[in-house]
């Protein structure tokens, strides 16, 4: 009989679960002990079921916290680790690998190629180099390209299953109605939500050759809407590839995002119109050493606000996407931004009225400035952005979320949405770029 690989799959309720499907599922040769989970809150301490698992798990995987890993290896035997998550600094990877060599298992990632399914249909990839650089609105302009031509486009988004992963095998949103059934996180319906609002029809879950399954039956081209810095899952015919000059040398510095910048066909340098030129040359630079044959480019991210005269001389709470700024370490967003650009009187530091699970999210992540993190993960955290909103002492709350969090939050004080688009800055535009890469597949006219 051949030998038998004992296997831990570290991974984040994500990247983990999809290669383990794909990679570990049904091959004999592996047997995967134990995943171990990170960045996110809450995700740990729970099963991967045998409803998904397969034959060879008849009693699922248990998932535990990162940090017992050393002890898992041992406790298991281990002989490999494979690491499968995102938006990680390669020092810190190597780190980690080190600590998996030391006590005595190989350290492995799989190759991103080697993961990805092939579609029936055509596939755009939206990708970036790290969380925060401008995938979504970068989604919804391919999206609104692609059916300004007739084209049936459904999304497929990166894995969010932080709840009953039995129930979120395969996850399809096309209503408002949807986002209750699978009782969806801030963190969730800042992704579906702008889509749905848009009439696109989106999928998510755990399971993606089953979701490939569903998307292909109901679209003509399916767009992949990556999440952090991660590679798609399926194999692209158009890989586009977002980056941020506000984190200007970031593309070479982080897993898996370097890989997703030397597998681009088109890089889009985002932001342009709030970051310094020279930090915008830099990116260029680094993309034209590591992937000559990518085409760049340039975009804005204007923001944009209903009421800006409501602004002018307030005191405002900004409230910002809670991933940008903790595993994307951006310490501001869109909504300081806005602060600026229309005049606030003063931006209201929020960290002395934080509550609960805002209070750890400054701890773990101190380089977070005088914004609040729209965390949302759990019903807890919910909760203690609400009490630290409505603590705080300011005039107005500048909400710079994908999604309107007054549906969700009861706030005694006015707030107004801060939002962003995506804007090409001068040629090429990514329209014309996409399109001239589609019509050469043949997947369009």
């Amino acid at each position: 009989m051949p030998m038998v690989e004992n296997v831990i799959i570290m991974g984040a309720a994500g990247r983990d679960f999809h290669n383990f499907n794909v990679y570990f599922r049904k091959n004999p040769r592996y047997r995967v002990a134990a995943f171990t989970a990170a960045q996110i809150p809450d995700i740990d301490q729970r099963f991967y079921p045998p409803e998904l698992a397969g034959d060879l798990y008849p009693e699922g995987i248990p998932i535990h916290p990162e940090q017992e890993l050393a002890r898992l290896i041992h406790a298991h035997r281990v002989d490999l680790v494979a690491f499968s998550y995102s938006d990680v600094p390669h020092v810190e990877l190597m780190h980690k690998a080190s600590l998996v060599m030391s006590e005595g298992a190989d350290f492995i990632m799989i190759g991103a190629s080697y993961t990805m399914l092939s579609a029936a249909k055509p596939v755009v990839a939206v990708c970036a180099v790290r969380t925060g650089c401008g995938k979504s609105q970068t989604t919804r302009k391919v999206c609104a390209v692609l059916k300004e031509r007739g084209v049936k486009v459904v999304v497929v988004r990166h894995p969010m299953p932080y709840g009953d992963l039995r129930a979120q095998e395969v996850q399809r949103y096309s209503t408002y109605e949807d986002f209750a059934t699978h009782r969806c996180t801030i963190e969730e319906r800042e992704e579906f939500e702008p889509l749905v609002d848009r009439g696109i029809v989106v999928y998510a879950g755990v399971d993606y050759e089953k979701i490939l399954a569903e998307a292909e039956r109901e679209s003509d081209i399916i767009v992949w809407d990556g999440g952090n810095n991660d590679t798609p899952f399926y194999r692209p015919d158009v890989h586009i590839v977002l980056f941020d000059p506000h984190r200007a040398g970031h593309e070479l510095l982080y897993y898996p995002g370097e890989t997703n910048m030397r597998m681009a066909d088109i890089a889009v340098i985002n932001k342009v119109d709030s970051a310094p030129p020279a930090k915008v040359d830099e990116v260029r630079g680094n993309i034209e050493r590591c992937n000559a044959r990518a085409e760049i480019v340039l975009a804005d991210s204007p923001v944009i606000v209903s009421d800006p005269g409501r602004i002018s001389g307030r005191r405002v709470l900004v409230v910002e996407d809670g991933p940008t700024l903790t595993h994307g370490d951006m310490s501001f967003g869109a909504g300081i931004i806005a602060a600026r650009q229309f005049g606030a009187g003063a931006v209201v530091d929020p960290r002395p009225f934080a509550k609960g699970t805002i209070v750890e999210t400054y701890r773990q992540f101190p380089h977070i400035g005088p914004v609040l993190p729209a965390m949302g993960y759990s019903s807890a955290q919910i909760r203690d952005l609400e009490l630290t909103i409505n603590g705080a002492d300011c005039d107005l709350v500048l909400f710079a979320t994908p999604i309107q969090l007054t549906r969700i939050l009861n706030l005694s004080k006015p707030a107004i949405r801060v939002r962003y688009e995506y804007q090409d800055r001068g040629s090429p535009v990514l329209e014309e770029a996409l399109v001239r890469r589609l019509r050469a597949r043949h997947a369009i006219p």
